[in-house]
């Protein structure tokens, strides 16, 4: 087997051990999976401004966000269902990251509970929440992942109704996965997926699903039918007030939401457009951060979500002004390549492009960087309409 030397390599691990219904709900977006490939693509729209002959034998990835002190600047994103690609997922994703300094959010519609999630993992854990129709089982989560010592709570905004994903709708996909004549080959082809799935736990969003309640749905079916389209703002205050504790948003991108979301008790904004999964056309993640590190102005931390795959990226998001990166692909395709195993070598990738970018750069510490640490490799004036928020004013090449 070829080497594994980066990301793209454990995605194509991944494409060959999994059926193709499954590999497409990881690696597939919306529609015309425009922003899904804006996401990637628009970390090239800056370059790294490299210093030489600066003592760099020391360099630091550590960063703190919310309070809390990670040794990478690594936060698993909030991943439904990964007890499909491999048992117990969310438990093996958890150990791996814990387990190397990088962060853990746990999906509500997770296959595994938080209580769960918090006997294995080494260090606190994050609960990432949609506010159901029903209130009384948001609280009842919110109260859960409490008394199990998350400590901090994460809200999806960007979800009131399930984007339309194509390839899942092409490929027909339930969960649990059925077994069609038109897919027959694929599955057989695989036998080591068939095989775990076949002996290992029950696939459901355990934290979701009831007893009596049926084991055969899809996933915009489930959510279109859980999910509260009704949610605001006050919904926001109402959870931090049962909370109590840190709580970031998750799916910010406009200026002006940032600076509602602060008014509205967010101690974290996470930029975000679900990975390019809900609206296709909207700004990739790392287009829209600056907008929203300026309307934030320092009072609350930001995160990126979206499209990292290098290290690279990770240090331009940080000197674009993000605390950390969530990562949701990288990881997936580990976990569904190797298990635990496959998710640390997704970490531990990042982990030394990281350094290695630190290093030849000419910087010794991630908390140190700013815009001055990056160039835009954009005219002044498209940068400008590139950047700049409704409500946010950015020069046109910072640094």
């Amino acid at each position: 087997m070829t080497a594994i030397a980066n990301i793209e390599d454990l995605r194509r691990l991944a494409y060959k051990r999994l059926p193709r219904v499954l590999f497409d709900y990881i690696d597939g977006g919306a529609q015309n999976e425009v922003t899904l490939r804006a996401n990637q693509e628009d970390f090239s729209r800056w370059t790294i401004v490299q210093h030489v002959l600066r003592d760099v034998s020391k360099r630091d990835q550590s960063v703190t966000v919310m309070g809390q002190k990670f040794d990478l600047p690594l936060i698993l994103s909030p991943t439904g269902m990964t007890g499909l690609f491999w048992p117990d997922g969310a438990l093996e994703a958890a150990r791996a990251a814990t387990g190397l300094g990088a962060g853990f959010c746990l999906s509500s519609m997770s296959t595994s509970t938080v209580e769960d999630i918090e006997k294995v993992a080494k260090s606190p854990t994050w609960f990432q929440l949609y506010v159901m129709r029903d209130r009384g089982m948001s609280r009842e989560l919110i109260e859960r992942a409490k008394a199990a010592g998350c400590s901090a709570l994460v809200l999806t905004v960007d979800l009131a109704l399930q984007g339309q994903r194509d390839r899942d709708v092409h490929n027909g996909l339930t969960i649990p996965p059925t077994l069609r004549v038109s897919n027959l080959l694929d599955f057989a082809t695989r036998p080591g997926w068939v095989w775990r799935y076949l002996t290992g736990p029950k696939v459901v969003p355990a934290s979701l699903v009831k007893p009596g309640q049926s084991s055969l749905f899809t996933i915009a079916g489930y959510v279109n039918s859980q999910f509260d389209q009704s949610v605001t703002w006050k919904d926001i205050e109402w959870a931090k007030s049962i909370w109590g504790g840190p709580l970031a948003l998750k799916g910010i991108l406009d200026p002006g939401d940032a600076k509602a979301a602060i008014d509205h008790g967010a101690d974290a904004l996470i930029v975000s457009n679900h990975g390019g999964r809900q609206l296709d056309g909207v700004r990739s993640a790392i287009s829209a951060l600056p907008g929203v590190v300026d309307a934030v102005a320092g009072r609350a931390d930001v995160l990126l979500d979206g499209g990292v795959r290098r290290g690279t990226d990770v240090f331009k998001a940080v000197a674009l002004g993000a605390k950390a990166c969530m990562i949701g692909r990288p990881y997936m395709y580990g976990l569904a390549s190797k298990g635990r195993a496959g998710v640390a070598q997704a970490l531990e990738l990042l982990r030394n492009e990281i350094d290695l970018a630190l290093a030849l750069s000419g910087n010794t510490s991630l908390s140190t960087l700013d815009r001055s640490a990056i160039h835009s490799s954009l005219p002044a004036d498209d940068v400008v309409r590139w950047v700049q928020g409704p409500c946010c004013k950015v020069t046109a090449r910072e640094g």
